[in-house]
């Protein structure tokens, strides 16, 4: 499987980034920031510029999720990540951001149809709250 990397934004009040995948892509409605490396990028320049790509937030690595999360088509590694500045420019394959609470997050992670990717982003979000 081809890796992949990905960020799970919680702000000072404790709230999580969510976006919503635009059109359902692949029965996914609510998901993390995440995509596949460009040539000679480390997993952390990924994991930064697709937070940035799909969700329009500029944000800091805080550490390294630990585990591998298993998607249909990729092994994902998270990192938890603070804001640091929202562009409000995300592209075409998210139609909304929303900062929601860990509750409301779990509940909206929980409506995604994908029998991989949406368990895994239940499992992620576990994990970045500890």
């Amino acid at each position: 499987m081809t890796p992949a990397f990905g960020g799970v934004l919680i702000n000072e009040a404790g709230q999580v980034l969510l976006r919503r995948v635009a059109d359902g892509y692949d029965g996914m409605v609510w998901s993390f920031g995440k995509g596949r490396p460009e040539p000679g990028e480390s997993a952390e320049e990924t994991a930064l510029r697709e937070v940035q790509e799909e969700t329009g937030w500029k944000a800091e690595i805080i550490r390294r999720l630990p585990g591998e999360f298993l998607g249909g088509s990729s092994v994902n590694t998270y990192f938890l990540m603070r804001p640091v500045e929202d562009t409000g420019d995300f592209g075409n394959e998210t139609s909304e951001v929303r900062w929601v609470s860990p509750e409301e997050a779990r509940e909206l992670l929980a409506l995604n149809t994908h029998p991989d990717s949406g368990p895994r982003d239940l499992e992620v979000l576990g994990v970045a709250l500890g």
